[in-house]
């Protein structure tokens, strides 16, 4: 703590490394964290870039009445507010409208295969695909509840905290909680084929069966334990399981990153925000 104390300090003189040490101790974090509110590398790396910059410019204003983990969270937070409320919010059949897409275009289809075969990101596991669909169904929400709910259940911060960041009452942090977790919950229920049997999304059954034909997709379900106990657990339990999972990995560095990356330009493509990529 005295430590940390003493590099904000210094940080304030000034000294950018003493700000750029403590920066890095929580940027992973930071990258995952936008990376899952903006559905792209890119953009995460630019805000993450401009938070930085905007940090240090601002850090003589820092007061410790919060961590500076926090405070810097907050900062990022708002330029992503800036250019997510330039976008419409994405819809629950994403995933459908994407593979229309893909279907439809043997050149994307072949840049997806090439990622798989060559990217050292280009593995697919069950897994890492439901943290792709997590961050697309919570792109159904309101930004602030979409926001809170990465917060506080991905990325432990307290409510507190998260009305920090966001900038809301306590009461709203709350009821936004309560809405996302709802509707989350809901829209997989409803969905997801892996712990519904009436679900109508299947794309991580398919997508398994391109990338891994000879793999026994039973058993692959079968290393997930929400998918062991979905029938006998409620959505919120599995909801709360899909969220423990998430929390495990990081979207940046996993071992189908850049797969789940261009998989996710495809949902971007389906919504409009970018225009179809020439691969």
């Amino acid at each position: 703590m005295n430590n940390s104390f003493n590099k904000i300090q210094q940080a304030q003189e000034g000294d950018i490394h003493a700000f750029q040490d403590l920066f890095v101790a929580f940027q992973d974090a930071l990258k995952s964290y936008l990376f899952r509110i903006m559905a792209s590398r890119a953009d995460a790396e630019d805000i993450a870039h401009d938070t930085f910059i905007r940090a240090y410019d601002q850090i003589k204003t820092f007061q410790h009445k919060s961590s500076l983990k926090t405070w810097v969270f907050q900062i990022a937070t708002n330029l992503a507010y800036n250019q997510l409320k330039k976008r419409k919010r994405w819809t629950e059949d994403v995933s459908q409208r994407a593979k229309a897409i893909v279907v439809g275009n043997p050149t994307l289809a072949g840049r997806i295969e090439q990622v798989h075969q060559h990217s050292s990101g280009g593995s697919y596991e069950i897994k890492e695909h439901i943290d792709t669909c997590f961050t697309c169904i919570a792109k159904n929400l309101p930004i602030e509840h979409q926001v809170a709910l990465l917060l506080k259940d991905v990325y432990d911060f307290s409510i507190p905290e998260a009305m920090q960041i966001i900038d809301k009452s306590e009461g709203q942090v709350k009821y936004y909680l309560q809405t996302a977790r709802k509707t989350m919950a809901d829209i997989f229920d409803k969905r997801c084929a892996l712990v519904n049997k009436d679900g109508i999304c299947h794309q991580c059954t398919e997508l398994n069966g391109w990338f891994n034909p000879k793999q026994n997709l039973n058993e692959e379900k079968l290393k997930i334990k929400m998918v062991r106990e979905a029938k006998s657990e409620d959505k919120v339990t599995l909801f709360n399981m899909r969220t423990a999972l998430i929390k495990a990995i990081n979207p940046l560095k996993s071992a189908g990153s850049e797969l789940q990356e261009v998989l996710l330009d495809c949902n971007r493509m389906a919504m409009g925000e970018i225009k179809m990529k020439n691969y």
